[in-house]
């Protein structure tokens, strides 16, 4: 890893690279973002690299102090005491960093003997150490003694595609199994599944992500068996470790994953705590038909993208069928809950997910899901310190999890806390590759906190998540409606109007659909007219919890000031209030 990152804005990018030049010139190690490799998430890159540096050099402009990545890099190097800062156009560092020195290179010109310049040499001296000059620099990098792996997603070998989730659930449990052995690093979910179905060349993979082993292998489920390959590889010479080939039923799955973990555990020649075997052997549940049908479960709450309400009723289906067999079985509870929360928050239908969330918080406190769900009940009721304070748990309880973040990024972002939603957006999307509402919202995030750049490569992500969608499946107009607002920011205008003309024809009642259109309409498109008048029947039907939605949503800031706008707002929140009151006599 590099000593020295670079935080900057876009303006500043010729400054940033006459700095790294210079302190590559003087024997330091370097990174900036034009070296993000084209395979891995934007985000995840920069956390690692932030985490990593010895010193963090941020430099600041007019531009920088609006960046809100900017100041959330300079927020985590504080914290960790790797800041340095250098003002390139003579800019003052906002709050709170005015209270830690900047040295001011306003009118540097690249000169290696300019006050400021030696000022900021001295202080990543002092925090990196002295640079390596050519001679001492070794031949041949160590190896750390240290291993980290990287599970690759196992392929589907069934000749059905809808097995994926089997063999992808099968690849995320073998992570989280050896993430449990503390002697070995192993590589996030999202970055190994970034990979999937992709060429894979082991050697350029051990330098991409620094892991010294590559688990790959392949799960084949048929008439109540199933087949598991898997092997170990050596990510510096390519050698197999270790393989083996695996063929029992599909009652056997648990001891078949805990022996293929424990296997890898024994081919690293690590020995296992007893705690963490412990760790490894417990489950969730002990019946494999709970565990496939759980795992089906979660596949469409992935795959719904948040603007569907037929997919949460089929998680609610399938998690009854799971928990029908075990009624103790904690994870398929928290994720019944959380669909279920979804369909009466969003789309209005008579279900509790109270139950369900409070068995599964009995059967285990520490529960994701189920906070989730919890939170995002009570953030519905305006009672913003319960959500939080349940979403905190959630997200440290398992801060990879795509539901914790998506879930968190709504709560935030319906708080009117815009930038703080779009890291857990980021993490969102970087956990799973088809969610386009996730990217249509990080270009609301961004478009609103005026980061072009930003809501350029969103834009980009949508418009590509939503057109695969619509390759497998023409009338998701779910697709249409966030392809259409991103289309336009692309320039693609005609496209765009086509987009939301054809969703429209498929799904006029569709009042989540309505309102993303409308959105487009205002945002990207400029045509207020036709944004009001889709917005009618949406507000004519909606409760509290869209209303607050549309109240924190930036989307909407260009119809604020139209009184028909006010009105339809005015009038919803007033035939609200009604049903509020009858409900509650």
């Amino acid at each position: 890893m590099s000593d020295i990152f670079i935080s900057y804005a876009r303006s500043t990018e010729p400054v940033a690279k006459e700095v790294g030049e210079q302190l590559r010139a003087a024997g330091h190690h370097v990174w900036r973002d034009d070296e993000l490799p084209a395979h891995r998430s934007y985000s995840d890159v920069i956390e690692e690299r932030l985490q990593s540096a010895k010193a963090v050099l941020v430099l600041w402009s007019a531009e920088a102090v609006r960046s809100q990545w900017v100041r959330a890099e300079a927020d985590i190097a504080r914290e960790a005491g790797t800041l340095l800062q250098m003002s390139v156009d003579g800019t003052t560092p906002p709050i709170p960093f005015n209270q830690i020195q900047c040295a001011d290179l306003a009118d540097w010109s690249g000169a290696p003997d300019h006050p400021g310049w030696r000022k900021v040499l001295d202080s990543v001296t002092s925090l990196v150490g002295a640079p390596v000059v050519a001679a001492e620099v070794a031949p041949v990098k160590p190896r750390s003694d240290r291993k980290r792996i990287m599970v690759l997603p196992f392929q589907n070998m069934s000749g059905d595609n809808e097995q994926e989730y089997f063999s992808d659930g099968i690849s995320e449990d073998i992570i989280t199994d050896l993430s449990k052995v503390s002697s070995l690093d192993v590589v996030a979910r999202n970055q190994a599944f970034s990979l999937k179905g992709k060429g894979i060349d082991i050697a350029t993979l051990g330098e991409d992500f620094e892991v010294s082993h590559v688990v790959e292998g392949s799960v084949r489920k048929a008439e109540g068996r199933v087949r598991i390959t898997a092997q170990l590889i050596d990510a510096e010479n390519c050698n197999q470790v270790w393989a083996e080939r695996y063929d029992r039923e599909l009652k056997d799955i648990f001891a078949l994953q805990d022996e293929i973990s424990k296997a890898i555990v024994s081919a690293l020649r690590l020995k296992l705590l007893p705690k963490e075997k412990k760790a490894i052997e417990k489950r969730d549940t002990l019946d494999s038909d709970a565990y496939n049908l759980y795992l089906k479960a979660r596949q469409y709450w992935i795959t719904g993208n948040d603007s569907d309400y037929r997919p949460l009723e089929i998680v609610v289906r399938i998690c009854r069928q799971a928990t029908a067999i075990d009624p103790n079985y904690a994870k398929a509870l928290g994720l019944m809950a959380l669909a279920q929360a979804r369909l009466l928050i969003t789309y209005d239908q008579e279900v509790d997910p109270h139950p369900a969330a409070d068995k599964a918080l009995a059967l285990d406190p520490q529960q994701p899901e189920a906070h989730c769900a919890k939170a995002m009940i009570d953030g519905a009721a305006g009672n913003h310190e319960s959500a939080n304070r349940h979403m905190e748990l959630a997200l440290e309880v398992d801060p990879e999890s795509f539901e914790v973040n998506k879930v968190a990024a709504r709560i935030v972002f319906q708080q009117g806390k815009i930038a703080e939603a779009i890291p857990y957006f980021e993490k969102a999307v970087g956990l799973v590759e088809g969610d386009y509402h996730g990217t249509g919202m990080l270009h609301t995030c961004y478009t609103a906190i005026g980061d072009a750049e930003n809501t350029k490569r969103v834009a980009k992500m949508t418009v590509e998540r939503c057109t695969r969608a619509l390759e497998s499946d023409p009338g998701n107009v779910a697709a249409l409606a966030f392809g259409s607002g991103t289309l336009a920011e692309l320039g693609e205008r005609e496209k765009a109007l086509q987009w939301v003309d054809r969703a429209m024809l498929l799904d006029p009642d569709n009042l989540i659909m309505r309102y993303n259109l409308a959105c487009a309409l205002t945002r990207s498109l400029s045509d207020n007219e036709k944004a009001i008048e889709l917005l009618g029947p949406f507000f004519e039907r909606v409760g509290p919890t869209h209303i607050g939605h549309v109240e924190a949503d930036p989307d909407v800031d260009p119809l604020r000031s139209d009184p028909r706008f006010q009105k339809m707002v005015a009038d919803a929140k007033a035939r609200s209030g009604e049903q509020s009151q009858t409900a509650q006599t």
